[in-house]
């Protein structure tokens, strides 16, 4: 009642804790893609800061954290993104939330800065040989998931979810591409995925191995490309600094040698652009296939070979009802 009374008479803000900043913040979040990583930050912020208020978190009130993270040698990045998550929910309490007395819930926000990550990582694309050198030694499910990745620069989450319902067939090309949903890709946008024809064996030798999911393992969808069988296989290649990442950054690398333009590069990879990704005359995507097809030469002259074992399965593709390849000459032909 009193604090009722100081915001009501003379605008004193109520005292709030971080932690019910936080509640707040993930009450009104549910709808974003990555607020399982931003609870789970939470839940190593609030024992430590929870019960302090808004008005006396700083960093210096963070310094018993950030000694507790680097104690755990936790990576600088990692722990950069914990600092963001506090300075965002305390940019919201300063300049968002309004309480019933219209009221700010923090006067002004701290000055939270990031910590120096000189450690941050460069990425390394694979050439030709140590593409073999590695490819050979991991599990055949795996060596497809990761064919599949340098083909067409899809990421991790992308490559295990992939499902056969987003198979879309372009017939007028004799092709297929997919389609992955923006709540499954990183930027939020559907992501058209391109296949070349590496990719599209791959896809084909998986094919039928499971009712909804491209890429399984013992009949089950796989979780995580980075995993132990990834790990032993790096390691016996020598190659222990690549990641499952390294991959789309190998397929980028490929489609500037071979000289492909920067917009079919953002398209191909699948980047933010300000484009319908989705949404292409048939010329448009053939230029984009014959573009993705590039990467399979080795040295311009060699193809690459698919070392996946097992037959082509040629069982048909879906093709879906929402996208029509328009063949009248005065439209243009396009995936809606």
């Amino acid at each position: 009642m009193e604090q009722a009374r100081q915001a009501q008479v003379y605008g004193v803000r109520p005292s709030r804790t971080f932690e019910e900043a936080a509640a707040k913040y993930v009450l009104e979040n549910q709808h974003k893609r990555t607020l399982r990583d931003d609870v789970s930050r939470l839940k190593g912020l609030v024992p430590v800061i929870g019960s302090v208020a808004l008005d006396r978190i700083h960093m210096g009130s963070m310094q018993s954290w950030l000694a507790g993270r680097r104690r755990d040698n936790v990576a600088t990045g990692t722990i950069n993104h914990g600092l963001q998550l506090v300075r965002r929910i305390l940019n919201l309490a300063a300049g968002e939330w309004v309480d019933e007395h219209g009221l700010t819930w923090l006067h002004a926000p701290p000055k939270i800065k990031l910590l120096p990550n000189t450690s941050k990582r460069k990425p390394y694309p694979l050439n030709w040989d140590e593409q073999t050198r590695l490819f050979r030694l991991l599990p055949s499910y795996l060596q497809g998931m990761a064919l599949f990745a340098v083909n067409t620069g899809c990421r991790d989450a992308e490559i295990c979810g992939l499902r056969w319902d987003w198979e879309l067939d372009v017939p007028e090309l004799q092709t297929a591409v997919f389609v992955v949903p923006g709540s499954r890709v990183k930027n939020g946008e559907e992501r058209l995925v391109v296949l070349n024809r590496v990719a599209r064996s791959v896809v084909d030798q998986f094919r039928g191995r499971h009712p909804t999911h491209v890429f399984v393992c013992k009949g089950h969808p796989v979780a995580y490309m980075l995993n132990s069988a990834w790990k032993t296989a790096r390691k016996a290649a020598g190659l222990e600094m690549v990641r499952v990442h390294d991959l789309k950054h190998t397929f980028g690398r490929r489609l500037r040698a071979a000289g492909v333009g920067f917009e079919d590069r953002q398209d191909l990879l699948g980047h933010r652009s300000g484009r319908i990704t989705t949404h292409y005359s048939a010329a448009e995507l053939s230029r984009l296939v014959e573009a993705a097809d590039l990467v399979c030469e080795r040295n311009g002259t060699r193809p690459e070979l698919v070392v996946l074992k097992g037959a082509l399965r040629e069982n048909s593709r879906k093709t879906h009802a929402n996208v029509t390849v328009c063949s009248t000459p005065s439209t243009p032909k396009s995936l809606i």
